[in-house]
């Protein structure tokens, strides 16, 4: 009896170890990885993994990010067909770490969280990138950085009346209602990033910056290089 119990026992225990081991190598899904849900697009929980860490006043982050902007049809069908989940992670990283601390990485950081909390974050998003690139880097290139120093609050908000968002949104961006959450991103981001912005995980490859004379066909080489990996 004792000889049966003991054989039962240590079948038990060989089942429980078993499915600790297999509970350890199952890999954890792409969705589990993201910080925010809101600020994906593609399949959640696709094979492919890609974040783009951000900072609005960085030309090097629009001009990638307005590549993407500009070829969006084809941008949808390359990350459904390479089962991609691209995630955008933005902070106010070159206020709190840039040599110029410029207020507008806090001010834009804090307008798409603004934006993105009533649910239109890639409609400011996607207008932000392209409103900036116009106004600011496609023709003078990252020395228009200083010239921004000049934009106040409103410059982003006006970016979101035009994507329909209203007072509402204007009282977020003015009393800085996201603040505490940019801030514990943006510590996040730090944490994260190894050089400077923008900075990519594309799976397992990793690289930062990007040129202004770039464009699409550079972002589709990135992209192929976090399949590759």
């Amino acid at each position: 009896m004792r000889k049966a119990l003991r054989i039962v026992a240590l079948v038990a225990v060989v089942i429980v170890l078993g499915a600790a081991i297999a509970n350890s190598m199952v890999k954890p899904s792409t969705s589990s990885k993201v910080w925010d849900e809101a600020m994906t697009v593609g399949n959640l929980e696709a094979k492919n993994h890609f974040i783009i860490y951000s900072d609005l006043v960085c030309p090097y982050c629009v001009a990638f990010e307005n590549a993407i902007v500009e070829n969006e049809e084809e941008f949808k069908k390359y990350i459904e067909e390479k089962d991609i989940l691209l995630e955008v992670r933005m902070s106010e990283f070159l206020y709190e770490y840039g040599e110029t601390r410029p207020i507008n990485s806090r001010y834009s950081a804090e307008a798409t969280y603004c934006a993105k909390n009533e649910g239109k974050f890639w409609d400011y998003y996607n207008l932000a990138i392209t409103t900036v690139w116009n106004d600011y880097f496609v023709g003078s290139g990252k020395s228009a950085a200083e010239s921004m120093r000049a934009l106040g609050k409103d410059y982003w908000i006006n970016i979101g009346k035009q994507v329909g968002l209203g007072e509402s949104f204007e009282k977020c961006v003015r009393d800085d209602e996201t603040l505490d959450e940019v801030k514990k991103n943006t510590e996040k981001t730090a944490k994260m990033v190894n050089g400077g912005m923008p900075y990519f995980k594309f799976n397992e490859f990793a690289t930062s910056g990007f040129d202004l004379s770039w464009g699409w066909d550079y972002v589709l080489y990135y992209f192929e290089a976090g399949l590759e990996s």
